[in-house]
């Protein structure tokens, strides 16, 4: 009876197994595929270098409101342009993240040593169509921060706290801004 009960513990173990060397050959072949114009160890080499830069540049509102009257500074809205038309800190120039080419910020902002303003969805809460919260690993502002030092971008400011719209001394222009403050 030992023998039975031990034989058919070992038949139903067999198709994980088999499951199991299946996958594994699938995802070997994956780790070797070429592809220049991807290099995942160059992001987080860049990502660990801008990351202190990164976190001495992150203002207050106050400072962020101050910074961004100054002439000469742009504060760049990297959602998607929906979202923008719907809402977006009043004179921010879009260029939605996923448009980003060295082509695209150039025109955008043709001097590298511009000082850039940068805010997202993870600033704001009481907007959830405008501005919809994100997994905060995944708030555009590091990823943002990351691709414009990536792109030779080197004065590069965020907006650091969460501000509520309703409360925020920030001016929201868009389609979802229904009185002007």
């Amino acid at each position: 009876m030992k023998l039975q009960i031990l034989i058919a513990a070992i038949a139903a173990l067999a198709p994980l197994k088999a499951a199991d060397r299946s996958a594994k050959q699938a995802a070997a072949p994956a780790r070797g595929i070429p592809n220049e114009l991807i290099d995942y160890p160059q992001y987080l080499r860049i990502a660990r270098e801008v990351q202190p830069i990164r976190e001495k540049h992150r203002l207050t509102e106050e400072q962020f409101a101050a910074m961004a009257a100054e002439p000469g500074t742009v504060v760049l809205d990297a959602r998607s342009a929906d979202k923008f038309k719907l809402r977006h800190i009043k004179d921010a120039v879009s260029l939605p993240f996923t448009d980003f080419t060295a082509e695209s910020l150039a025109k955008a902002i043709p001097a590298k040593t511009t000082r850039i303003l940068i805010y997202c969805n993870n600033n704001f809460r009481g907007a959830p169509l405008s501005l919809t919260t994100k997994a905060a690993p995944v708030s555009l502002n590091i990823s943002t921060y990351v691709a414009l030092a990536t792109y030779g971008y080197s004065n590069v400011y965020e907006l650091g706290p969460l501000l509520d719209v309703k409360t925020t001394k920030l001016v929201f222009g868009g389609d979802e801004v229904a009185v002007p403050r």
